[in-house]
């Protein structure tokens, strides 16, 4: 019998509720009563109002900020396409169930907690919440790397791990991922799906070799080749190309969406994730907050593809979550003046008036 993905997918698109625009309004109305130009935050006031309109209030609150760090390994390791073996990914999902992978520490400093999710590891960790879906996925060079069945497993366990959280208090979460060759999975959805030459949306990852890059590219362009994705249909590219920590990154999206909670995209394998949601669930798009433009190629594509524009440029390429933690100061600087500056009317000042070209 076969899984009727289409019939999930779209109850969940429109359980996602609508932007609260009210909550915008008073939002938009509250930084245009502070005592500064119109505007002159840009980004830093946009992503206040989006939460405003995600949340339904424009009292905005991301005081219990998270990680979510999705982990999984990768058939396709099997070609060559890393720098590293499939073993790594345990061994730093481990090091961050107990504080002590780079994402910790980054996320120490802005008062962040790590919660690492088994999706697909080959090898269980001690103190990584088990959401198993399978034990990683097959090689997409020699047929799909998942089934429908899991592949709505895996997006439905970033949806639970949402809600979990939510109800734990955690009012930002920020997609993570720890999974050896997920650079290689994430370059062939992108290729597909932004309808990008290999060569161009395929980079180095962790540092390979040209031999390294070459086998990559390989590897890719056999798992099109005997996969034949179609474009038009994201859930299809992501099942035959894609990862269970990739899928489980969608899911938190759409949980996002479903639960009101704003969702920070964070490098490649992240993006990769939010166009897939997008894709699937176009509603979920307003959950979603950027944070860095990786390094990989066929990121700047991708965040062209969600209509979205990063404010960091700092040619990351970790992942863990490390890049979407470095937004966070900025959200508090923003909600700083947001909720604690003088306004026009305090200062006794003229406010400023619209006179066109401002930062909308």
């Amino acid at each position: 019998m076969a899984v009727d993905y289409k019939q999930y997918i779209n109850g969940l698109n429109s359980a996602i509720p609508d932007a609260d625009i009210n909550a915008a309004v008073l939002a938009k109305r509250r930084w245009d009563s502070i005592a500064k130009p119109l505007g002159s935050l840009g980004k830093l006031e946009e992503m206040v109002i989006k939460t405003a309109a995600l949340t339904g209030s424009a009292n905005v609150d991301i005081s219990r900020r998270c990680v979510a760090m999705f982990c999984a390994d990768n058939g396709v390791v099997a070609e060559g396409v890393t720098q590293t073996g499939s073993e790594v990914t345990a061994i730093v999902a481990a090091n961050a169930a107990h504080g002590k992978s780079t994402v910790c520490a980054m996320a120490r400093t802005v008062g962040a907690e790590v919660y690492p999710v088994d999706v697909g590891m080959l090898t269980r960790a001690d103190g990584v919440k088990d959401r198993h879906v399978a034990d990683g996925t097959m090689n997409f060079t020699l047929g799909p790397a998942m089934t429908p069945a899991q592949a709505m497993r895996a997006i439905q366990a970033g949806i639970d791990t949402v809600r979990e959280l939510k109800e734990k208090g955690y009012k930002l979460i920020v997609t993570g991922e720890m999974g050896i060759g997920n650079t290689t999975t994430a370059s062939a959805v992108a290729a597909v799906l932004t309808d990008t030459p290999i060569d161009e949306a395929v980079g180095r990852g962790a540092g390979l070799s040209d031999a390294g890059l070459m086998r990559k590219r390989s590897a890719i362009a056999r798992g099109i080749a005997v996969n034949k994705p179609d474009n038009a249909d994201a859930f299809d590219v992501l099942g035959k190309l894609g990862g269970f920590d990739m899928a489980a990154m969608a899911g938190a999206f759409i949980g996002g969406a479903l639960y009101r909670v704003p969702i920070i995209i964070d490098g490649f394998i992240s993006s990769a994730a939010a166009l897939i949601a997008a894709r699937l669930c176009p509603r979920c798009s307003i959950a979603m907050i950027p944070s860095h433009a990786s390094a990989e190629p066929a990121a700047k594509r991708i965040m062209k593809e969600l209509d979205l524009e990063p404010p960091l440029y700092a040619d990351m390429r970790l992942g863990e979550g490390t890049g979407g933690v470095c937004i966070i100061p900025l959200m508090d600087m923003a909600l700083s003046v947001y909720n604690t500056m003088a306004t026009f009317e305090d200062i006794n000042v003229d406010a400023y008036t619209p006179q066109g070209g401002e930062i909308k």
